[in-house]
């Protein structure tokens, strides 16, 4: 009898993901003009799109595309320099900070507190001002799924052509067309969504001054329905929040940010890594009121000084002006 491991089992390939599911994942072999992810030893990363008969570059020398077509991800393969690089369909946080931009990207740490926080839930219909180069509007067309919908408006062409082109690649739409749950309207969010007519279960504002369109947000949301703004500032964030206190039609409206630091495990090397993502923006909800309904006044008194003589913001009702010294 030999003492020989048997063979491993043949394993089943698996099933691709249905594409009616619209979630720009795909299970089993590497087809042509799919994109993969290279990371080699360092941790230095390549995209790539997948091309029968080309050939990969790289200081590590060389491979063929055909060389990955047809084999499950998660192996490693070596150029003709000795480079070893692991390959992957790149996750959905992977591809967005790395994919072509035109305005900068909504990070995968804000995206998933958007989601979650936001509540963005199978079905909704969300509507986001601010579409960038088109990373948050991925996260929220996978989580409203092909029955929901998400309605973008973008003030600038030249981003907007830019986010078309990263949803339909991430998303693997054909050539021309996009996600079947995606509108992009090129416009003012503040003139368009009331013309529409449309109503919402979550408004996103991803831009300069969302105070501006908080009237057009609170006319469109459903009683019950979330408000969120993405600002980069803190004086953004206070002119945003006191605007919607004043505003008198949503809930206290709730500020955080959200800090992602790594860590260094080697046996009793434990230890906090020395990257980390600090702050990348601060976010801000509150949810809409029944009409005619307001929320009940703060209890708690302002800080001294909180509604000084130089504060010029909006001011909510029942706070003096204080007189300067």
């Amino acid at each position: 009898m030999s003492d020989r491991p048997d063979p491993q089992p043949a394993r089943q390939t698996a099933p691709d993901v249905a594409p009616e599911a619209w979630s720009g994942v795909h299970r089993g072999p590497l087809r042509a003009g799919e994109w993969v992810r290279l990371t080699d030893s360092k941790g230095r990363r390549h995209n790539i799109c997948l091309e029968p008969g080309k050939r990969f570059f790289s200081n590590r020398g060389h491979f063929d595309h055909d060389e990955l077509i047809g084999r499950e991800e998660g192996f490693s393969v070596t150029s003709s320099a000795g480079g070893e690089y692991l390959v992957f369909r790149p996750l959905l946080s992977e591809f967005v900070v790395s994919m072509p931009r035109g305005a900068a990207v909504v990070y995968p740490k804000d995206a998933a507190q958007i989601v979650a926080l936001a509540d963005i839930f199978p079905g909704a219909h969300v509507v986001e001002a601010g579409v960038g180069s088109g990373a948050l509007t991925c996260s929220l067309l996978r989580a409203v799924g092909p029955y929901g919908r998400v309605s973008s408006y973008e003030r600038r062409e030249e981003f907007a052509d830019v986010a078309r082109r990263n949803v339909g690649q991430f998303f693997g739409a054909p050539e021309g067309e996009t996600h079947p749950a995606w509108r992009l309207t090129l416009g003012d969010l503040a003139e368009a969504l009331p013309a529409s007519e449309e109503r919402a279960d979550r408004i996103i504002l991803d831009m300069l001054a969302p105070w501006e369109c908080l009237d057009a947000a609170a006319d469109a949301l459903w009683p019950g329905g979330i408000v969120c703004a993405y600002v980069a500032t803190t004086t953004q964030l206070s002119r945003f929040v006191e605007t919607v206190r004043v505003h008198g039609g949503f809930t206290e409206p709730q500020a955080w940010e959200s800090l992602v630091r790594d860590w260094h495990v080697e046996g009793l090397a434990v230890r906090p890594g020395h990257k980390m993502i600090g702050h990348t923006a601060f976010l801000v909800t509150a949810r809409r009121m029944a009409p005619g309904q307001r929320a009940p006044m703060k209890k708690r008194r302002p800080a001294p000084g909180a509604y000084g003589p130089d504060y010029t913001g909006p001011r909510p009702a029942g706070i003096p002006v204080e007189p300067a010294e």
